[in-house]
C-alpha cells in the first residue's frame, strides 16, 4: 500500500506476517521491501511486520533532495514504526534503525542491526582497517565525484553486492542501479564522516533496548570493526556471526538470521 508519511512523501509500505509483536524492517540501499520476503516468512508467526521502500527504491517516489537524506529516511522510519515495535535493519537501513533506538527509545522494543555500514565507527576500533576500506573504495568515490554512475555502480556492487559481477546484470538492472547512485552519494557524509552525529559521545551509550548485531563471516573486514565499536558502546549489545555468509546475509541465510531474531524478541 501507499502511505503518505512525513511531509507527504509518497512511500510504498509492504506488510508481512500476523504475529502478536509488531516490527519494522528497513532494507539496504539499492534494494526494496520485497527482499525481506524469505526472512519475513520465517518470522510471520511471531511478528506483524511493515517494510517501507526508501525514497528512490522499489515503488516509492524518487528521492527529491528535500532535506538531509538520513534525516528524511529516519523520519519515514519513525512514522512507519508508530507507537512501538521491534526494529530490524540491514546495511544503510541498519544505520537508520540505530538512530531510531537513540531518538525514540521508548518505542523500540528490540534492535537488530545487520551489518550497519556506519564506516566512521570502524575508525574507533581499528583505524588501519578503516583506512584500508577507504583505499579499496577509492575508485568508487572517484566515480561518484565524476557522476560516472555506471562505473560507480560496478564498483559498489563489486564490494557490497550479492556476488554477481556488473557485466552479468541485464540492462534493466544496470539502469536501475545507475539511477540510484545519487542516493548512494548522499549517504557518504553520514556513513563515512558521521555527519549526523550518530557516534557523538553518549548517544550509543544511551540505547536502552536489547540489541544484537548480525554479520557474515565472509564480509568486508570493515564490518567487524564497525560491530566492535557498537558492541563496546551499546550497553549489553551482542555480536553474532553467521558462518559462510557475506554482506547479504539476511537474504542468503534467512533461517539462521530468523533464529537469531526470534531469540531477541523473546526477551
Amino acid at each position: 500500500m501507499f502511505d503518505d508519511v512525513k511531509g507527504g512523501f509518497p512511500v510504498f509500505v509492504r506488510s508481512f506476517g500476523a504475529g502478536q509483536e509488531p516490527a519494522l524492517l528497513l532494507h539496504c540501499a539499492l534494494a526494496h521491501s520485497k527482499v525481506w520476503t524469505p526472512l519475513a516468512s520465517r518470522l510471520s508467526d511471531s511478528l506483524t511486520m511493515i517494510a517501507p521502500d526508501m525514497p528512490g527504491h522499489g515503488r516509492s517516489a524518487p528521492w527529491d533532495k528535500r532535506s538531509d537524506l538520513h534525516d528524511q529516511v529516519s523520519a519515514i522510519a519513525k512514522d512507519c514504526l508508530g507507537d512501538e515495535g521491534h526494529v530490524i535493519g540491514h546495511s544503510f537501513g541498519a544505520t537508520v534503525a540505530l538512530r531510531l533506538a537513540m531518538e525514540c527509545p521508548e518505542k523500540v522494543r528490540s534492535l537488530t542491526l545487520i551489518e550497519p555500514v556506519l564506516f566512521a565507527a570502524a575508525q574507533e576500533s581499528d583505524e588501519a582497517v578503516f583506512l584500508a576500506y577507504l583505499d579499496k573504495s577509492k575508485n568508487f568515490g572517484e566515480a561518484l565525484a565524476q557522476q560516472d554512475w555506471a562505473k560507480a555502480s560496478a564498483e559498489f556492487i563489486g564490494i557490497w553486492g550479492d556476488g554477481r559481477p556488473w557485466s552479468s546484470l541485464n540492462e534493466k538492472e544496470q539502469t536501475q542501479f545507475c539511477s540510484q547512485m545519487p542516493f548512494i552519494e548522499e549517504t557518504e557524509p553520514c556513513l563515512v564522516e558521521d555527519a549526523n552525529g550518530l557516534l557523538t559521545p553518549g548517544r550509543l551509550e544511551g540505547i536502552t533496548c536489547k540489541t544484537q548485531m548480525i554479520r557474515g563471516s565472509e564480509s568486508e573486514p570493515v564490518i567487524a570493526a564497525i560491530h566492535a565499536t557498537l558492541a563496546r558502546r551499546i550497553p549489553g549489545a551482542v555480536d553474532a556471526v553467521v558462518e559462510g555468509a557475506g554482506h547479504m546475509v539476511p537474504i542468503t541465510h534467512p533461517d539462521t538470521v530468523a533464529t537469531l531474531i526470534e531469540k531477541v524478541i523473546a526477551g
